[in-house]
């Protein structure tokens, strides 16, 4: 049934524009207080007598932008845009006081319960509590860096909760005026309009804030730790503007700038009912004693939604009264209730005060207002006055409330207790049981396990991803009531709990296929709970309650029984690895789960990890396993992946962050599997957090990223590949050193390891750029010196040089140097002979006229080095003879053979992106006069090696001995190390010198040529 439009009536007149404005109900629901931005006046309606005048307050000398009640309505505090906070009695409308003043505009005031501090806020920089005994200044909180537009005590007088413009929310203690929580940036941004005030509002018990969300919606924090505990998301298409709770807070009415209005039961998280409104509504207020709503628009206009709730639903004043008594009962700073606002009185004034519920309203309060004049010169000295006035009662509510503290004691115990319960083991990949429909035993990867309950039995089925990779498994009936499964590629392990009168636990393995008949296999644990299963190449293992992990082959011999230090969590297995979750400890007073894992490797009888699982604070345990590429991971219920690796010692590094990636609130990740870039998921829209067998869920790949801090380089991206890559060169890395240890090739790997290092060096270039372009030359160079391979750094420097950078190319240049020299004293390597070729200059680009001589006493020799060391370096070799480098050529005569690395005669610039030339006839003619010259030189020099006289040989740097001691005849390399005859050139020199040299051969070519001419 549609609600009844709601009719508003003008209260305020309006400028034209939309300005602010608030609307209160009083305690009894007898009156509406209404206030405008753009009207100095305060009006007082009687909502008995409509047709009568609102009662106008003129005290203001600018627009009204704030309105508070005291707990019993006795006082009414304004606020306004010329600076004032004020205060009148009520109802009659009496002016009290001007209590404070500020330098700009006020947005917001609030009481606290007992009405005894009045906190005001604006544009001010702090929040100003002021004691309303004297109007003294008690704090100022400062921390917000806009302007504090919405302010609201707790309940229990223990925290004062607050939001500026900018949506950013601050958690104050009172009793020590220190911010216990801030949440940044969770509100809408409001600051660039002053119609537009942020909001928040406690719940009446106290125990959640209500704060708008970014996404058109309200987010609920927990009161203690601010953690955000769920969201109202409905209908509205715009940022909530404003918000207020019904008076027993089972309901809760939100305005937006869509201009409606809606109505949620926060039990069913849902709305219940809506109104859609000509202008915004900019404040809204709970009738205390009524199912009523009253609303105000930004053009002054106001109304009564009136019933609120549709009459089928529970009132929202109903429990009301109980939670107000409640509250009252567990103030922490303020324990006293209205009716006992001193500290002082005889034994008299106590019984008067027990039997005054009889007593008139009004003359409970002109009491009340006595007992405060009487104590004011006495109580009332300040900050110190009010603190020990806070201090003295405390001590009097102990004494009349003890058993009530005792049982609230007990209440919060038992309700911590309940949320540091350790985490209850699940296997990864399955969904809890449903009632008449089909879930997940287990779900990943290589496909899934589902089972449904009938009477007395269940019927399982197994599905692979891939239907092409072999014939379809047999689905089963299942006797055992099987709640937990693995599944590989080999076959399937199922476990239940204990049932039957012995309280058996029974385990089974099922393969796939089998040579032989009855494979499958059973085993029963009486007393002895299986808790999680797992599987591997050949092996089967259950942990179970007794923290026993037990591990069978895969034909059911039952080989090793191991001890647990703790109860398990949950466990997976990869290959012969099986790694186990379990507990370390209790959980942290927080509610954190302390946990570890341990890693096993079957076959070897090893283990390899062991060290505790880090989780986001305040989260539990979702999903655990291996990636593809058999990587340990982690996924936390806050959306966190976390990978284990190497690096570092051995540490687990955050590559997702389901916060980041997802793209509306109400999504949720459903983990199933990672590879090395990306995860795979379900995704679950809320309020549903796994998925259903029907329809087939659709697995949604996400991009593994880290959690980057927003840089000032704005290269997000480009950083994220490159820490990514860096990762996957270390796993490659890692399995380089097991294949080796094992004997086994590592060509492939080899291969992988330089494409990541090539990808790496890409990488860094374009990071290189953008460093260049944002002018941070430091980082640029800390860049350069992470590139691998020489070829980068080279063209590191043309960037840099082509970006008219001069100081950073020569500094490149001298890194570059630097890198060379250090090469050029690095060890050799020598088998019978020696071998003068470093393994980093091997990966290098060879520079202009660079010759080196390679001895060995036989080919077989090479052989000593490991095979995959060869394998890669010959690639390396082999790409940076495509680029113009040295073609080996040797003397098929002799034993001692000699290798001789013979360079292009010209002189040209290496371009390290060059191609192979595609003329095969020069390429052999080149190849053919060297090794003219190599038979030459043998020939030349039969015993003692090159002989001095043929110039040729001397300039490759051959010692008249045989040595392969380079010689000072010429530059030969630039980068080389100089001769004990010559002092040491830099790079630039030697170029600068080659360069001349090459210009002088040019003169002396066109001089000759002109005298030939001139004969």
């Amino acid at each position: 049934m549609k609600a009844r439009s709601v009719r508003l009536r003008e209260a305020h007149k309006s400028s034209g524009s939309a300005s602010y404005c608030s609307i209160l109900w009083d305690l009894d629901g007898r009156h509406l207080v209404t206030a405008s931005a753009s009207d100095t006046s305060v009006s007082i309606h009687d909502v008995s007598q409509p047709s009568k005048p609102a009662k106008a307050l003129h005290d203001h000398r600018a627009g009204v932008t704030a309105l508070a009640f005291s707990a019993n309505s006795s006082s009414l505090a304004t606020g306004s845009i010329d600076h004032s906070v004020k205060l009148y009695s009520f109802p009659d409308g009496e002016f009290q006081s001007n209590v404070t003043r500020f330098t700009l505009p006020i947005r917001s005031l609030a009481f606290n319960k007992s009405g005894s501090l009045l906190a005001a806020a604006g544009d001010d920089d702090g929040i100003k509590l002021i004691a309303t005994l004297d109007s003294s200044i008690s704090k100022v909180l400062k921390g917000h860096k806009g302007s504090v537009t919405g302010l609201a005590f707790d309940p229990t007088n223990e925290f004062l909760a607050s939001v500026d413009a900018f949506g950013t929310v601050i958690y104050w203690e009172l009793s020590s005026g220190i911010a216990v929580h801030t949440l940044k940036a969770i509100a809408p941004n409001c600051d660039a309009e002053n119609s537009l005030l942020n909001v928040l509002s406690w719940s009446p018990d106290g125990e959640t804030l209500a704060v708008p969300g970014l996404r058109n919606d309200v987010v609920m924090y927990d009161r203690d730790t601010a953690e955000k505990l769920f969201t109202l998301k409905g209908d509205h298409e715009r940022p909530v503007c404003f918000l207020s709770w019904s008076p027993n807070g089972k309901y809760i009415a939100t305005s937006g700038l869509d201009k409606q209005v809606l109505i949620w039961d926060v039990d069913l998280r849902q709305d219940i009912e809506r109104q859609k409104f000509d202008d915004r509504i900019c404040c809204l207020s709970w009738k205390p004693n009524g199912n009523a709503l009253a609303v105000i628009d930004v053009m002054g206009k106001f109304g009564i939604w009136e019933p609120a709730v549709p009459s089928c639903m529970k009132s929202p004043t109903d429990g009301a009264l109980s939670l107000q008594a409640k509250n009252a009962n567990g103030l922490l700073l303020f324990d006293e209730d209205d009716e006992k606002p001193s500290t002082s009185g005889s034994l008299d004034d106590a019984i008067e005060e027990s039997h005054g519920e009889s007593m008139p309203l009004s003359r409970k309060r002109l009491r009340k207002q006595s007992v405060y004049d009487d104590n004011s010169n006495e109580d009332s000295d300040g900050e110190d006055g009010l603190m020990r006035q806070i201090e003295s009662r405390k001590r009097s509510s102990m004494k009349h409330q003890e058993g009530v503290r005792g049982s609230k004691e007990d209440y919060v115990s038992s309700s911590k207790w309940a949320k540091s319960k350790m985490q209850e083991a699940f296997q990864p990949g399955s969904t809890p049981a449903q009632t008449g429909k089909r879930r997940f035993l287990a779900y990943n990867m290589l496909g899934s396990i589902t089972t449904i309950e009938n009477e007395g039995y269940s019927h399982i089925e197994v599905d692979f991803h891939d239907t092409g990779r072999g014939p379809r498994v047999p689905s089963m009936t299942d006797y055992f009531g099987f709640t937990m499964a693995s599944l590989n590629e080999n076959g399937s392990v199922f476990a239940n709990p204990c049932k039957g009168e012995k309280n058996m636990s029974t385990l089974m393995y099922r393969p796939f296929s089998s040579w032989a008949n009855n494979s499958e296999w059973s085993m029963r644990l009486e007393g002895e709970e299986v808790k999680a299963v797992a599987l591997g190449t050949g092996w089967v293992a259950a942990v179970t309650s007794f923290n026993f992990l037990r591990i069978f082959t895969e034909g059911g011999l039952q080989r090793h029984i191991l001890c647990l230090n703790g109860p398990v969590v949950t466990a997976a297995g990869f290959n012969n690895l099986l790694a186990v979750v379990t507990h370390a400890s209790g959980c942290l007073p927080s509610g954190g789960q302390m946990l570890e894992v341990k890693v096993f490797d079957i076959s070897e009888g090893t283990q390899p990890v062991g060290c505790h699982l880090p989780l986001t604070p305040c989260s539990y345990l979702t999903w655990f396993g291996f990636s593809e590429e058999g990587q340990l991971s982690a996924y936390d219920s806050k959306g966190v992946l976390r990978v284990f690796s190497n690096q570092h010692g051995g540490s687990w590094l955050p590559v997702f962050s389901a916060s980041k990636a997802r793209k509306s609130e109400d999504e949720n990740y459903w983990m199933v599997g990672l590879n090395a870039s990306k995860l795979f998921c379900i995704i679950c829209k809320a309020p549903e957090s796994f998925p259903s067998v029907m329809p087939k869920p659709v697995l949604t790949l996400l991009s593994l990223s880290f959690p980057l801090a927003s840089s000032d380089l704005g290269a997000d991206d480009l950083e994220n590949e490159f820490m990514m890559s860096n990762l996957h060169l270390s796993q490659i890395q890692k399995k380089i050193e097991e294949f080796s240890a094992a004997g086994l090739d590592t060509s492939e790997l080899d291969d992988d390891a330089f494409n990541t290092e090539a990808a790496i060096d890409r990488c860094i270039l374009r990071l290189i750029a953008s460093c260049c372009n944002s002018d941070k030359l430091v980082r640029a160079t800390e860049l350069v010196k992470l590139l691998s391979l020489e070829k980068s750094v080279k063209g590191a420097i043309k960037l840099v040089a082509a970006l008219k950078l001069p100081m950073l190319a020569e500094r490149f240049n001298s890194i570059l140097e630097e890198r060379l020299l250090k090469e050029s004293k690095g060890t050799s390597l020598t088998t019978n002979g020696t071998i003068t070729n470093h393994t980093s200059l091997l990966r290098a680009s060879p520079a202009p006229e660079i010759t080196k001589v390679v001895e060995t006493t036989s080919t077989s020799s090479s052989a000593t080095m490991p095979q995959s060391h060869f394998s890669r370096h010959e690639k390396i070799e082999k790409a940076n003879n495509m680029v113009g480098g040295m073609e080996p050529c040797k003397n098929p005569e002799g034993e001692n053979a000699k290798i001789v690395f013979n360079q292009m005669k010209s002189y040209q610039p290496i371009n390290p992106f060059a191609k192979k030339p595609n003329n095969q006839e020069k390429v052999e003619e080149k190849r053919r006069r060297d090794m003219e010259t190599c038979k030459d030189a043998s020939i030349r020099n039969p015993k003692e090696g090159v002989n001095q006289a043929p110039s040729i040989v001397a300039s490759r740097g051959i010692s008249n001995d045989g040595s392969n001691q380079k010689q000072s005849h010429g530059p030969v390399n630039p980068f080389a190390k100089a001769s004990s005859n010559h002092e040491k050139s830099s790079l630039l020199d030697s170029i600068k010198k080659m360069k001349a040299d090459h210009a002088d051969e040019k003169v002396n070519n066109k001089k000759q040529k002109k005298k030939q001419e001139f004969k």
